[in-house]
């Protein structure tokens, strides 16, 4: 394979230019010994619209498992045997302990999740009345994950003070059907098209890792590209016993790396984030994945465990990066994590 110029590759992401497929492809097949040179011209990008500045996001599995879907990926689907916790939409007050968890672990956006196709309406109401009170009372951004969503269930969410919606498009369109049959494609797209309509900031990714080909990776960022999407979480599938994807586990390290480089040559100027996975996947290589990703969870995931969260500032302290505030200021830059605060943030 002829190996591109990595920093053409840059020059051409910060012109507004799209990599060619046989570009793309080579990113994700490139041999190791040149991923630092990857890792130098994506970051170039990041830099570019994102400074040193590391955002964080905390997410709050709201609604768990009892979900209708057959998401083959997924510990909370209806085929899952998974031993997880199963509950209802979390009490108000709950909610806003949460809220206050992300405030205290310097995340600017709180990601309120729930299980489920689609919301009932007694679920959405709730929703809608517990984002009230927490922007009542935090300094904070909201992001709510609610499955599939109407057009006018997105104007509602935007009068009650939602700042984005997340619905991640997972995977592919050709590969959509290989993971899940109760949707389609088509009906995420929908409901990131109403999200844009409502005039809220869309968030939508994927989850790279379930078997999926190299230009399966490519397509999906590049549906992400055409639809204009915001925000971007990049997954690394966590094989889970009792879910049909148990025994599926083809990353390293260094794909990881490769993968985050291509997402941000296609998509320059979008929030890349580096969500599930993070721990698992990247390991002793985590801070690397700063170079060209620009935003981290800090805590836990919806049915896994994150690192604690003194780990997290440390990692982006070190490796030079400064944490961003709600409004998009540098909160911290180079300052130590205190002994009390390491006693009592663990997550």
């Amino acid at each position: 394979m002829n190996l591109p110029n990595w920093n053409d590759l840059a020059d051409d992401a910060l012109a507004g230019k799209c990599l060619s497929r046989e570009q793309s492809l080579a990113v994700l097949r490139a041999p190791d010994e040149v991923l630092l040179e990857q890792l130098n011209a994506a970051y170039r990008v990041r830099r570019h619209y994102w400074g040193n500045r590391v955002r964080l996001h905390y997410l709050l599995n709201a609604q768990s498992g009892l979900c209708p879907e057959d998401c083959h990926y997924c510990s909370q689907s209806k085929i899952s045997t998974a031993e997880i916790e199963k509950y209802p939409l979390l009490a108000k007050e709950k909610i806003l302990d949460a809220a206050q968890r992300a405030a205290d672990l310097k995340a600017g956006t709180f990601c309120l999740v729930i299980s489920g196709r689609q919301p009932s309406a007694s679920t959405f109401d709730r929703v809608l009345d517990a984002v009230e009170t927490v922007k009542a009372n935090y300094n904070l951004k909201i992001c709510a994950c609610l499955g599939l969503l109407s057009e006018e269930q997105t104007h509602r969410l935007a009068k009650a003070g939602v700042d984005r919606v997340n619905h991640n498009l997972n995977t592919s369109e050709s590969y959509h059907t290989d993971i899940c049959t109760t949707h389609t494609f088509g009906d995420r797209v929908e409901t990131v098209e109403h999200v844009k309509a409502a005039g809220i900031t869309t968030c939508s990714g994927g989850i790279l890792g379930m078997g999926e080909s190299d230009d399966d990776a490519i397509d999906l960022a590049l549906s992400l590209r055409k639809l204009g999407v915001t925000s971007v979480p990049v997954n690394f599938f966590i094989p889970i016993p009792g879910t049909p994807f148990a025994d599926v586990n083809r990353l390293t390290p260094r794909q990881c790396l490769r993968i985050l480089c291509l997402f941000r040559f296609l998509l320059p100027s979008q929030e890349i984030r580096i969500a599930g996975g993070r721990e698992v996947h990247l390991r002793s290589l985590q801070p690397l994945g700063l170079y060209p990703a620009n935003s981290i969870f800090v805590g836990d995931y919806l049915t896994t465990p994150g690192q604690a969260a003194h780990q997290d500032w440390d990692m982006i302290r070190d490796a030079g990066f400064a944490i961003e505030s709600p409004e998009g200021s540098v909160l911290e830059a180079d300052s130590a994590v205190t002994k009390s605060e390491q006693k009592t943030l663990v997550v």
